[in-house]
């Protein structure tokens, strides 16, 4: 019946998944674009981001490239580079002070500051629920993806029950 396409499969939509991704907001951007047959529910960004300390633990950093140098300047004692990891180290400053300020104050001017400059490369954790036919064609469809991120849930789908017969089945033997 897969062999035969979409409109003789359609026993994949019964067969339904839920599951807790936690992912940063740039690959969500992009699951987002598989609204048929999905349901969600993330961890609120506007309750839980005051809750604890933001720290580089927040932010997706499988392949983080700390050592990447954005620029060089020439001093008396040499070459000093300015690298990914201080700019990065500078941001997480600054939204932890915006984070202080807004439970020292309760002022919505720090909270809509720190909503506002939050990097993509933030965490998040979304409860999904979605079907069999969602995932076959997100798998079809993002398996080369250049994001490792789209790669690793690939390879989530792979391991799923019947994922060989049902969701990355070709027909080719």
């Amino acid at each position: 019946m897969i062999k035969a396409g979409t409109s003789d499969s359609k026993f994949l939509r019964q067969i339904n998944v839920s599951v807790d991704i936690t992912a940063p907001l740039y690959w969500y951007k992009e699951f987002d674009t598989y609204k048929i047959g999905t349901v969600a529910n993330s961890t609120s960004t506007m309750h839980k981001l005051s809750k604890t300390p933001i720290t580089l633990d927040c932010f997706e950093k499988d392949d983080y490239n700390r050592s990447l140098v954005l620029t060089e300047k020439d001093t008396e004692e040499g070459v000093i580079g300015y690298f990914v990891d201080d700019m990065v180290k500078e941001l997480i400053n600054h939204l932890e002070t915006l984070r202080l300020l807004y439970l020292e104050t309760k002022d919505k001017k720090y909270w809509k500051e720190l909503i506002r400059w939050l990097p993509n490369g933030w965490l998040q954790t979304r409860t999904v629920t979605m079907n069999y036919a969602v995932l076959r064609n997100q798998y079809f469809q993002r398996q080369h993806h250049k994001l490792s991120e789209w790669h690793q849930y690939c390879e989530w789908i792979e391991s799923l029950p019947y994922s060989e017969d049902l969701i990355t089945y070709t027909g080719e033997n």
